[in-house]
């Protein structure tokens, strides 16, 4: 079978090392937790998740302007290269010392750190090595790619814990990261670099990039759209979920079928539901009935009794967050100059990390008053009403009806002094 351009292309190389990152990045949100609340219990767990959400704000901002400074190839390579060896530190660790939940977090600095530099750097350098004409169909198959990842991971995890153990798993935690870093090798350097900031211009990179999500209209709105919906939509696709299936009396095995579900749906948006969505109703429209169908899926989540119909609400809440992802990214990040596409992604990212790490506390104080069959239902309703908010951005129906050659560096022409 002959193998696309596209997959035979430096892209294809972009995907494997993507797709081995989120599956080795999956087996370690398995594992770790797992060693944490075997040993210190949901107190130690809470502050491991609390202190990984803070160090994840603060490095988000402070990593970005290396994406616009210096090789793509070489960011990715060495970020991963960190990632790498900070993971065999704490296979090594935990094999040799007692449970130390201190020396875990320091040993985290590493991983959120490298995920800081190849987060936004993954994302900007995609619309620079494909041809625009292709580009929806690049972040397609990246979809496809990272949503295998995120599928195969927990049940690798898992599997490999039941049979080996916290330790083996952990080393097969560091292979899978070696091979998405042997992969990022294989990567193009993207565009041509400006001159690498000196220390002094560093802050000025950050400042800019912070600045130019704020001046262009609507990146703010976008990045507040997202800020409210995040609040009640993150919880209701992490730490809502167990306490769901737990409610209903159900084993994991139910829980990883729920991950599944979610995963299963994003893939088959990735491979053809979102395109068939965007090219029937455009894509503004699917942007907004890819936010309402999500908050009703998740609403269903939280008012079934049945596992089946929360199985099937899973799948459908992932095949409208793909399309919702697909028709947004791609225009976002083309619309943005090349030189700040790192940094306002990672701005964009920053702020969804600080509604991550308020969601679930904000769910907390409701789950001490109502049950979770309530909490769920109104986190699902109110997470979709806010990410409807989306169509109220002045200037996003516009940008949302031009065609790829048409958006590229589109807020530098509409929004010029931002970026002076």
């Amino acid at each position: 079978m002959r193998v696309p351009p596209l997959l035979s292309s430096p892209f294809g190389a972009l995907l494997l090392s993507d797709s081995l990152m989120l599956l080795a990045v999956m087996v370690g949100h398995v594992t770790i937790p797992w060693f944490i609340a075997q040993n210190g219990g949901g107190p130690d767990l809470a502050r491991y998740g609390a202190t990984a959400a803070l160090m994840a704000i603060v490095a988000m901002p402070l990593m970005s302007p290396l994406g616009d400074r210096h090789s793509k190839r070489w960011l990715i390579t060495g970020a991963l290269a960190a990632f790498t060896a900070s993971a065999a530190i704490l296979a090594w660790w935990v094999g040799s010392h007692s449970y130390q939940l201190n020396a875990l977090l320091a040993i985290q600095v590493v991983p959120v750190m490298a995920m800081a530099i190849v987060q936004p750097t993954s994302t900007s350098l995609v619309t620079e090595i494909v041809p625009t004409s292709e580009l929806m169909r690049a972040v397609s198959w990246q979809q496809t790619a990272q949503s295998l990842g995120r599928l195969a991971g927990p049940a690798l995890g898992g599997i490999a814990l039941a049979i080996t153990g916290t330790e083996v798993t952990l080393w097969l935690y560091v292979a899978l990261l070696l091979l998405a870093t042997a992969f990022a090798m294989r990567l193009p350097n993207g565009v041509p670099l400006p001159k690498p900031a000196t220390a002094t211009g560093w802050w000025a990179d950050i400042r800019a990039g912070l600045r130019a999500n704020w001046l262009v209209r609507i990146e703010r709105g976008w990045m507040a759209s997202n800020f409210l919906s995040w609040l009640f939509l993150f919880p209701a696709f992490t730490m809502l979920v167990p306490l769901k299936v737990l409610s209903l009396h159900l084993s994991a095995l139910w829980l990883g079928l729920c991950e599944a579900a979610l995963a299963l749906g994003m893939l088959a948006g990735a491979l053809g539901v979102s395109r068939w969505w965007i090219g029937r109703y455009g894509r503004f429209n699917t942007r907004v009935l890819g936010a309402a169908l999500q908050g009703v899926g998740l609403a269903v989540a939280g008012m079934t009794t049945t596992p089946l119909v929360l199985v099937t609400a899973f799948a459908f809440v992932g095949t409208a967050s793909s399309a919702m992802i697909l028709v947004g990214q791609t225009h976002r990040t083309l619309a943005r100059p090349i030189a700040f596409r790192a940094r306002m992604s990672a701005g964009s990212i920053m702020t969804s990390q600080i509604a991550a790490s308020l969601g679930p506390m904000i769910a907390g104080a409701a789950l001490l008053r109502w049950p979770i069959e309530g909490v769920y239902t109104v986190f699902g309703l109110l997470g979709g009403l806010a990410a409807l908010s989306i169509a109220l951005v002045p200037g996003f129906r516009a940008l949302m009806a031009l065609d790829h050659h048409e958006v590229e560096g589109w807020y530098a022409t509409a929004y010029p002094k931002a970026f002076r």
